[in-house]
């Protein structure tokens, strides 16, 4: 007998989890969708999902101001998590710590700087535009050669342990009624332009009213499936650890001239860096690059703090982007190729963040037909057919 699933949900990650979740539970409730949820997840453990392999970081410096709307729900989420998530009111536990991101300049990319701080506060959002001179006054640590100005987010930033958020969804997700799988999609069935069926890799088959593909860095292949082609791309992220024997006192999320980024983390800190184009190739593996640190993140960080030029390296690791090369901004609803498959894919690294608004729209266009709370219509999945570019400015 065929398996029936009113929406089934390819990847149970923290997007996919956050749809489940909100489907199930206040926006499934408000528009009385009572609908059987099915998340299809190959790996139970997540040893290998891009949301446990985030450094789960949140900021509200973006330069789209969609994204900063859906960072600030997030924000909002996270600082009241436990009246959303809690499970027979046991408390929710993702190691928030609200911090700052600072971000440093040349006076080449001031205008962009300053653009994007317009935007920011613009959305009423409190964010500092920083001299070299006050820079060095709030951080004395900080080297400010060649630097212009700083933007410094003033609150609703900061970081959590993703896999914490991950399972916290997963399990209200469950207690509401939405089923997990251990199993992965690997075909679509078509009648016309819809979706009607999916084969999971078991060979078990689930005929289903929707789709949802939430599949992150593997997104493109679930597109393929039904005919689609998706300009979502595997990116590797390497993480790397360290010690520094100095006390730096308070330490934002510091993102270099050169894209570097580092933050604090336990008694240490971790840092990374997005690669160039060039040297960015689509790839699923997670093999650490080693040699990134030594030759490239080390030297620019170590010359933005001088005390990290003495440090102990500790260990790595590696996470996938789900890299949208269109535009490296989310891609949301449905496709023009087919009236039931949804996508939330296209993050470009601020997928975590920005999964409680992902889950509560897409949850908001199966349950209602249309967006309720946000109007996230600028990141149609449709401006990929026609080549129309949103372009984040800020990518970390």
């Amino acid at each position: 007998m065929t398996e029936h699933a009113d929406v089934l949900i390819a990847g149970g990650g923290v997007v996919g989890s956050s749809t489940a979740f909100f489907l199930t539970g206040p926006v499934g409730r408000a528009a009385g969708f009572k609908g059987r949820v099915v998340v299809v997840e190959p790996d139970p453990t997540y040893a290998d999902c891009s949301t446990a392999r985030s450094a789960g970081g949140i900021r509200m410096q973006f330069s789209t101001p969609e994204n900063i709307r859906m960072s600030a729900f997030g924000s909002t989420f996270i600082k009241a998590i436990d009246q959303w998530l809690a499970v027979e009111g046991e408390r929710v536990d993702i190691n928030y710590r609200e911090a700052a991101y600072l971000f440093v300049a040349t006076q080449q990319g001031m205008p962009i700087l300053e653009q994007n701080h317009r935007t920011q506060t613009g959305e009423g959002h409190a964010v500092a535009l920083l001299d070299p001179a006050a820079l060095k006054a709030r951080f004395p640590w900080l080297s400010v050669d060649g630097i212009a100005g700083g933007s410094l987010g003033l609150k609703d930033e900061g970081w959590m342990d993703p896999y914490s958020l991950l399972q916290a969804f997963k399990r209200k997700a469950r207690a509401q009624g939405a089923v997990y799988v251990t199993d992965r999609v690997v075909s679509l069935e078509r009648q016309g332009d819809r979706v009607v069926g999916a084969t999971l890799q078991s060979g078990r088959r689930i005929a289903v009213g929707a789709v949802v593909n939430a599949a992150g860095p593997r997104a493109a292949e679930i597109a393929r499936m039904a005919g689609i082609e998706l300009p979502v791309r595997p990116r590797k992220r390497s993480v790397f650890t360290f010690q520094c024997k100095e006390k730096l006192g308070f330490f934002p999320l510091l993102i270099d001239v050169t894209g570097a980024w580092v933050r604090p983390e336990g008694d240490g800190y971790i840092c990374g860096i997005s690669p160039p184009e060039d040297q960015d190739p689509d790839t699923l593996d997670l093999e650490v690059e080693h040699a990134q640190f030594d030759e490239v993140v080390w030297p620019a960080i170590a010359t933005r703090v001088p005390a990290f030029e003495q440090i102990k390296q500790g260990r790595a690791w590696a996470g996938h982007y789900e890299y949208n090369t269109l535009d490296q901004n989310a891609l949301l609803g449905l496709h023009p190729g087919s009236p039931n498959l949804y996508f939330a894919n296209g993050f470009s690294g601020h997928g975590l963040q920005q999964s409680p608004a992902t889950g509560r729209a897409v949850a908001e266009l199966l349950a209602h037909g249309r967006y309720v709370s946000l109007d996230l219509s600028r990141f149609s999945v449709a401006r990929v057919v026609d080549g129309r570019a949103v372009k984040e400015l800020n990518v970390v």
